[in-house]
C-alpha cells in the first residue's frame, strides 16, 4: 500500500482506547454438504459436517479492533444462557474489557447461518428487546466507564439495547469525546452531537429520500448532517465505495475490493478501523481511506471477518 495515510500508521495501537456499546450478538455459522433436494418440501438437504461461533453486532466492531491491536471495551446486553456465555468466552480470547449485562429475562441474539458448498441458505434469527430496569442500568455504567476512553463507538441495530442513545451521545460529547455511530431506523434525531455518521445507501434513503444525481445527494447529505449537528457523515455505497461529507469539503473513495465475497459484517470493519485510526490521531480523510481498505479487505472472507494491521500494511 502506497498511500500516504499508510505511512503514518502507527507501530502500535495498544494504547488506543475505544468503547464500544450496542446491539450485542452471536453469529453461528453451520457449515455442511448439500447432494440432494428433501423429499418433503423442494428445499436442499444440508448435512451439517463443521460448526463455528463469531462475534456479532456491536461484540464484532469490538473485535475488529482487538484485532488491529487496539484496547476496545465492550458494554451492552446478552442472556444469562448458553449464548451469553459463549460470548463472554470469545471476548475473553481476544483480550477485550467485558461490560456486558446478563439479563436472565431473554435470550442472547443468535444468527444461526447454514452454509452449503459456500453458499449461504439459510438464516435463523433468535432475538428479544432487554428490559428497561437492565437499560438504565447500561446507561449508568457508560457514564461510568466514560473517563476511560476517548473514543466511543455506538453500535446500532434497532434491537433494543440503544433506546438511551441521545442521552450517551450527550454526555459524551459534554466530555470531548469522539463518538462514531453506525445508525438504523427510520429517524436519526437522537443521533444530533455525534462526531460521525455511518449510514449506507438504504439507511441513508430511508431518511432523505431518494436522490437522481450526485449533486442532489451531496445536497441532501450536507442537509442531515448540518441538521444533526455532526463533524462528518460518512456514506458508505458497496460496490460504488465511499464518501465523506465534512462542512469543508465532498470527498470520494473508491471502492477497493478485489472480488465481493460476502458483505456481512463490513460495515463493523469500517467503523471499528476508523475509530482506531482517529483513535491514534490520524486526521479524518486518511482514517477514511484506510476503513475503505479495510472494508475491501473484508467482504472478500466469508462472514463475519476482521482485518489485521499487516493486512492493511500489505
Amino acid at each position: 500500500m502506497n498511500t500516504s495515510a499508510s505511512k503514518k500508521i502507527p507501530d502500535s495501537f495498544e494504547n488506543v482506547r475505544i468503547l464500544v456499546v450496542g446491539d450485542v450478538m452471536l453469529d453461528r455459522y453451520w457449515f455442511g454438504d448439500v447432494s440432494r433436494i428433501s423429499p418433503e418440501a423442494p428445499v436442499p438437504v444440508v448435512r451439517i459436517e463443521k460448526r463455528e461461533e463469531r462475534l456479532g453486532g456491536a461484540a464484532n466492531v469490538a473485535r475488529n479492533i482487538a484485532t488491529l491491536g487496539g484496547g476496545a471495551g465492550l458494554l451492552g446486553v446478552v442472556g444469562q444462557d448458553e449464548a451469553g456465555d459463549v460470548v463472554d468466552g470469545l471476548l475473553s480470547d481476544l483480550g477485550v474489557s467485558n461490560f456486558l449485562t446478563r439479563d436472565p429475562t431473554i435470550s442472547t441474539i443468535i444468527k444461526l447461518r447454514v452454509i452449503g458448498r459456500q453458499q449461504q441458505l439459510l438464516r435463523i434469527d433468535f432475538e428479544e428487546a432487554p428490559t428497561d430496569t437492565v437499560l438504565r442500568d447500561k446507561l449508568t455504567r457508560f457514564n461510568t466507564l466514560l473517563p476511560q476512553y476517548p473514543v466511543i463507538v455506538l453500535s446500532d441495530y434497532d434491537k433494543g439495547s440503544l433506546v438511551n442513545v441521545a442521552d450517551m451521545i450527550a454526555a459524551a460529547k459534554q466530555a470531548g469525546k469522539c463518538i462514531l455511530v453506525d445508525p438504523k431506523g427510520d429517524d436519526f434525531s437522537s443521533y444530533i452531537g455525534a462526531t460521525i455518521l455511518t449510514p449506507n445507501k438504504s439507511e441513508l434513503m430511508r431518511i432523505v429520500g431518494s436522490w437522481k444525481n450526485e449533486e442532489e445527494l451531496t445536497a441532501k447529505a450536507q442537509k442531515l448532517r448540518a441538521s444533526l449537528e455532526l463533524e462528518a457523515l460518512l456514506l458508505t455505497r458497496s460496490e460504488e465505495g465511499m464518501t465523506l461529507y465534512t462542512e469543508q469539503e465532498v470527498m470520494h473513495f473508491p471502492a477497493m475490493a478485489r472480488e465481493v465475497y460476502d458483505v456481512s459484517g463490513a460495515g463493523d470493519t469500517v467503523i471499528a478501523t476508523m475509530a482506531v485510526m482517529l483513535g491514534a490521531g490520524l486526521p479524518i480523510a486518511e482514517a477514511v481511506a484506510l476503513a475503505n481498505r479495510a472494508g475491501g479487505i473484508v467482504v472478500g472472507k466469508l462472514g463475519t471477518a476482521t482485518v489485521s494491521r499487516e493486512e492493511l500494511l500489505g
